[in-house]
């Protein structure tokens, strides 16, 4: 456990590329990830990328792909949570963090945090960064939007979340897919005082 640790979910909305993009990048950082993914989020992940995730057996590889070299380093610095253990490190306060992503965050976690309904370990781990205080971001990926929704979004943000919806930008003048997951990576890494070369900045020329 550390201060630096950061928490990262992935569950049933469309996005998987977010998610693995982002914890590739977290490990190129030298985080420590502590990862946790829904029932709904490993069958997203088989859905987008035909990786098959078995989240009682997880292995790391399955979810990255062939890691070559780098398989031992990476694979010390994730610490996987099965959805279901509520023993977990993350279920409570006094287990430091640097902050917490949902990358993919489904509605149905949205609607499950905004009303402090901690039905799996990622609601609850969602539930103790808020009510320590600490960076929690949420990265929907869900169009329309309707009422509910919307409310469910603005309580989230009213109790302290940061709402990063997977909103890739134009003005860096895309070249392909990966620039424009990217960008919405980048941007999330920002939010958790990350550093990262993933994006153009505005105004400058240059990552």
């Amino acid at each position: 456990m550390s201060a630096t640790d950061l928490v990262l979910a992935m569950t049933g909305a469309s996005g998987v590329p977010y998610g693995i993009r982002l914890l590739e990048t977290l490990l190129d950082a030298g985080r420590a990830v502590h990862l946790s993914i829904s029932p709904a989020g490993a069958e997203v992940i088989l859905q987008e990328t035909d990786r098959h995730v078995r989240l009682d057996r997880f292995q790391l590889a399955d979810l990255l792909g062939d890691l070559g070299d780098k398989a031992a380093p990476r694979a010390a610095q994730v610490h996987y949570h099965d959805y279901r253990d509520f023993r977990a490190g993350i279920a409570s306060g006094s287990f430091l963090t640097a902050g917490m992503v949902i990358c993919p965050c489904s509605m149905g976690t949205v609607g499950a945090i905004a009303h402090g309904l901690s039905q799996n370990l990622i609601h609850r781990a969602a539930d103790v960064h808020l009510k320590e205080r600490r960076k929690l971001v949420l990265v929907p990926r869900e169009t329309p939007l309707h009422l509910v929704q919307l409310r469910n979004l603005a309580i989230c943000a009213e109790a302290g979340a940061t709402i990063l919806p997977a909103m890739p930008a134009f003005y860096t003048n895309p070249q392909s897919l990966d620039d424009m997951v990217n960008f919405v990576v980048g941007r999330i890494c920002d939010q958790l005082g990350v550093e990262h070369q993933l994006l153009k900045r505005w105004g400058n020329a240059e990552p």
